[in-house]
């Protein structure tokens, strides 16, 4: 197999095989709790990792398995903690919507909408200060472009001038909502561009256009010439949650945008400049259903975080004022 054949469609068969475990075990009631998956926007979680340095800071939202994913944080921690079991990235204490990894300086999952974003500026800011060359990428979807603390952070990230890559998944329902719906200006680069930052509007369904056009930004941004804002046009395959009813999009509109599915844009990319055949996908889809078939059994085999430890590394009130425990 070409090793470029690897370099797109490997990591993002890697989260949509995964994604399609976790719903799988979400109704064995394995995995509780909320839970967001990441199918149709695979291509963009891969191709802005691709060049992204291990120094680079990573902010996301809820939706944050495949970033984390894409990061490199081991598939096996990432699914002990969607088990809750200490053994997963966040110490089972996260879930699906907090995946932290101090060790890939990713800065986790927020279940708050936009609540990232000014994590993201701080981060920056922080690097600026301290004149190290590092990126912060911060992942959001469209719906928090609605919220203030959206404003509050591009003002600030344009004034100060901070190293942060905005960028928007945009996947025009946020929690169920037509973005037309929502916003009364529904072309988000305009938004940045108010505050002065540069905005791209980019094709969220082709890898390449993805890892293509956060070259360039991260280049710009690393140069010292401030944020960068991205935002790409995507589509979600599955419901906005596993509780979501889905009452808002039809069947059709589902089926048009799957025309467009990442993995299978690639595929026929790789078939026609490489040579990729039937056997290379199978050979990849056996390697990446080993790894699952491997974290699951991690997962399950895990232990649970026991009652004595509840109170560690939460704050409390004691004789000399606030302290943490454990």
């Amino acid at each position: 197999m070409n090793p470029e054949s690897r370099k797109f469609h490997h990591p993002m068969m890697r989260i949509r095989r995964f994604e399609e475990k976790c719903a799988e075990l979400y109704g064995e009631m394995k995995i509780r709790g909320f839970l967001h998956l990441y199918v149709g926007q695979e291509a963009i979680a891969t191709g802005v990792m691709s060049v992204l340095t291990p120094e680079d800071g990573i902010i996301t939202a809820y939706r944050d398995h495949g970033h984390a994913l894409a990061r490199g944080i081991p598939m096996r921690e990432i699914m002990a903690e969607m088990f809750g079991k200490s053994e997963g990235c966040s110490g089972g204490r996260g879930g699906s919507m907090h995946l932290f990894h101090r060790a890939s300086r990713f800065y986790g999952g927020s279940a708050i909408v936009g609540g990232g974003i000014p994590i993201a500026v701080g981060l920056a800011l922080s690097d600026l200060l301290c004149k190290r060359k590092r990126v912060t990428a911060c992942f959001f979807g469209e719906g928090a472009a609605a919220e203030g603390v959206f404003h509050e952070s591009m003002n600030l990230a344009a004034l100060w001038k901070v190293p942060v890559l905005f960028l928007c998944e945009n996947n025009r329902y946020a929690m169920g909502t037509a973005i037309e719906r929502e916003l009364s200006r529904v072309d988000l680069t305009e938004k940045a561009r108010t505050y002065g930052i540069p905005a791209l509007r980019v094709d969220g369904m082709d890898v390449r256009a993805v890892a293509a056009e956060t070259s360039r930004a991260v280049e710009q941004v690393r140069a010292g010439e401030g944020p960068f804002f991205l935002e790409f046009a995507t589509y979600r395959f599955r419901a906005h949650s596993m509780y979501d009813p889905e009452l808002y999009r039809n069947k059709e509109e589902v089926s048009e945008w799957k025309k467009r599915d990442p993995l299978l844009l690639e595929e026929q990319r790789l078939r026609d400049e490489f040579g990729f055949t039937d056997h290379d996908r199978m050979e990849l889809e056996r390697e990446v259903d080993r790894e699952i078939l491997e974290s699951v059994r991690f997962a399950e085999a895990g232990t649970l975080e026991p009652v004595s430890a509840l109170l560690s590394n939460v704050y409390k009130r004691g004789g000399a004022g606030w302290r943490t425990e454990g």
